[in-house]
């Protein structure tokens, strides 16, 4: 349909096959956007399951057979010059971008006994500041120009409680609230703020025990995919979702706990 065509999106945390940042590459791409995407090494190796540490080549490779552009670096949104390295670079090799995902994060579980202060400070620093500075970034040098879109990527933490994932649900909790708070003062540049939680998602994390656990509480029968926070994205993303702005929108099957 190539309602992206033209535009340069921005997706951070792209760097697994089965992962959503890919998928959301693939999505945007097939509607015609040009693609930068960010990938960290270093933290996906300390994920439990098998990380691909040359996949960002292969989803290069794949996003061009789409017939657009496309770039990537590696980046660790933690560090506080991140947003505008990044910006930077999407400007020099892509153009002024129009659309901005904001899909890195960092998760670790932990529970009222076991956090502590560097365990939260990991969170904060890519989770909360990381986001919040590049949305900034990205709105200062789209305002004025064009219309924009931030898409944010929550967990379902305003459903039903986390116990034991509290730094991640607080620092995703804080995004929900940013979101609702910064996209009124950007609607006046035509600039779209929303949050995607797309509920438990089959990304390579669950094993076969978990799986069976929450099947039982989606109850369209099945586990959330990568290509459903995708296909949001997309609509987000475009020319039709241009009336709306400041939504946590939960699309996850109707999932509950």
């Amino acid at each position: 349909m190539n309602r992206l065509k033209g535009k340069v999106a921005i997706i951070t945390g792209a760097s697994r096959r089965e992962g959503i940042g890919a998928a959301i590459c693939i999505e945007l791409a097939r509607e015609g956007a040009d693609i930068f995407f960010t990938h960290y090494s270093p933290y996906d190796r300390q994920m439990d399951y098998y990380i691909e540490e040359d996949y960002s080549k292969e989803l290069i490779e794949r996003i061009r057979e789409m017939d657009v552009r496309v770039a990537s670096m590696e980046l660790d949104l933690s560090n506080p010059d991140a947003p505008t390295k990044l910006l930077n670079e999407v400007e020099k090799k892509l153009g002024r971008p129009s659309i901005l995902v904001n899909n890195a994060t960092y998760s670790v579980d932990v529970d009222y006994k076991t956090i502590n202060a560097a365990i939260l400070d990991q969170h904060y620093f890519v989770n909360v500041r990381g986001t919040c500075l590049l949305t900034s970034e990205f709105a200062k040098r789209v305002e004025g120009i064009h219309s924009g879109r931030v898409i944010n990527l929550v967990s379902g933490q305003d459903k039903a409680p986390e116990p034991g994932n509290l730094a991640y649900v607080a620092t995703k909790g804080a995004i929900s609230a940013f979101t609702m708070s910064i996209a009124p003062h950007l609607a006046r540049h035509y600039i779209t703020v929303n949050a995607i939680d797309p509920g438990p998602t089959d990304t390579g994390w669950m094993n076969d025990d978990l799986k069976e656990h929450l099947l039982p509480k989606f109850p369209m029968g099945r586990l959330g995919k990568p290509r459903d926070a995708a296909k949001l994205a997309v609509f987000l993303a475009s020319d039709e979702s241009q009336w709306i702005t400041g939504q946590i929108i939960h699309s996850d099957g109707g999932f509950w706990d």
